[in-house]
């Protein structure tokens, strides 16, 4: 299981703004190119993204569905990368402060090879994906809503 955290300086509305656009899923989600809707309306419970995978050389599609949503403190997501197994991805985005927010991700294998070859060489890797991944998450939301404006559309 791998687990990390990040502060972002916006509200946890203003990040739930980002996690709630699945045009954006790509913008911030490590090794997804060309995220849209598939069915369902995101994020809400049993709504999917399709999109392009990218590992190295290798490329295929992958699917997440939202397993929970609960607007704008948790999200968990199964990502279902084709020949590499599914996992369990929750967001979540606690209040830090007036302001900001702490993020944290926990992200562990369910099904096909990923879970079968889980591992902590597969936990370190998943480390500096999540690393990488709340870095991105961190500059798109912190762009996209400056400090003085509310985000761009409110959780329902």
């Amino acid at each position: 299981m791998a687990i990390r955290h990040q502060l972002i300086e916006r509200t946890p509305e203003q990040v739930w703004a980002v996690l709630a656009d699945p045009r954006r899923y790509h913008e911030w989600v490590v090794g997804v190119a060309g995220s849209a809707s598939s069915k369902g309306e995101w994020p809400r419970l049993g709504a999917d993204l399709v999109y392009q995978v990218a590992l190295g050389p290798w490329k295929g599609h992958g699917r997440t569905v939202v397993r929970r949503s609960e607007a704008p403190h948790l999200l968990e997501l199964e990502a279902d990368s084709g020949p590499f197994g599914s996992a369990r991805i929750a967001l979540e985005v606690r209040p830090w402060g007036e302001q900001d927010s702490g993020v944290i991700i926990d992200e562990h294998p369910l099904r096909g090879a990923a879970g079968s070859l889980h591992n902590v060489v597969v936990d370190a890797f998943l480390q500096l994906r999540h690393r990488s991944m709340l870095k991105r998450l961190a500059d798109v939301v912190e762009k996209r809503t400056p400090r003085d404006r509310e985000p761009l559309h409110t959780v329902k």
